[in-house]
């Protein structure tokens, strides 16, 4: 049966952050699990399929980004039986979480504890870095979004997919490419699409926000996307345009992407990824 997304209700709106409950070989599991002003929705979430936080046996992160896993430090405070499972390149971060909270409280500056609440640590025996199986899926690295992100393909042909296969509100056709600073790198997510395409999955599991089960055409019109934002800023669009044509593109859709992806980051993102290739 295919999975449906734990709608976590950032700020109150529906189908803008979701986490994913799997069934293992090893008990229930959550992928990504949004920032820690979700917990109380992501308790509900649980509650409505059965289940307590307690019941949850492992926490597979796609990445460390705040609206994935931001709350994976509170989480495993609650129930310390929890295991963590992330990137390599990511779980230091985890661990001590003091430089992704001091970066990211620049970026959201006031709107940091509002947005995402508290930033706690895993303790290091809880966080486990990935390898090629994890839990029975098979996981594997997607760069492109971020560099430690990782994407987990379950045997039913399903791919947790977190950002690498872009942002997608169900059921708009839409899909925008989440371009944030500092990390988005062209080359590295075109090889990432090329790899996901390679594992043909049967859909999509989207954490901002559904399942997609028109994968191809779906990783098709990221790349398009994808391709088009980052020569409209390589071409010398500023802030201004470059947002204008996005909500142009978006038309009535825009509101819950816009809270998902604010367009100002996808824009810093596309303008940093130039400022390194020219210098």
């Amino acid at each position: 049966m295919p999975p449906e997304p734990l709608d976590l209700l950032h700020r109150a709106r529906e189908r803008v952050i979701g986490a994913y409950l799997l069934n293992t070989s090893e008990g229930p599991a959550l992928f990504d699990c949004g920032p820690a002003t979700c917990v109380p929705a992501l308790k509900v979430r649980l509650r409505e399929r059965g289940l307590e936080l307690r019941n949850v046996k492992h926490l597979l992160l796609s990445h460390i980004h705040l609206d994935h896993a931001g709350a994976a430090g509170v989480l495993v405070r609650e129930h310390p039986e929890l295991q963590v499972h992330v990137s390599p390149i990511g779980a230091p971060h985890l661990v001590d979480p003091s430089r992704l909270e001091q970066s990211a409280r620049r970026l959201y500056g006031d709107e940091f504890d509002t947005l995402w609440g508290e930033l706690a640590p895993v303790p290091e025996e809880n966080v486990h870095e990935t390898g090629d199986l994890v839990l029975g899926l098979h996981c594997f690295p997607s760069p492109g979004h971020a560099s430690h992100h990782v994407c987990y393909l379950d045997r039913d042909g399903t791919l947790y997919a977190g950002d690498a296969a872009g942002v997608r509100i169900q059921p708009s056709p839409f899909v925008l490419p989440p371009t944030p600073p500092p990390e988005f790198d062209l080359e590295a997510w075109e090889a990432t699409l090329d790899e996901l395409a390679r594992r043909d999955p049967q859909r999509l599991a989207l954490i901002h926000f559904g399942v997609a089960d028109d994968p191809r055409d779906h990783l098709g019109e990221l790349r398009r996307r994808l391709r088009a934002w980052t020569s409209l800023v390589g071409d010398g669009a500023g802030e201004p345009e470059f947002e204008a044509a996005a909500m142009a593109e978006l038309g009535d859709d825009a509101p819950p992407y816009v809270q998902a992806m604010p367009l100002w980051q996808s824009y810093a993102g596309l303008q940093r990824y130039w400022d390194k290739r020219r210098a």
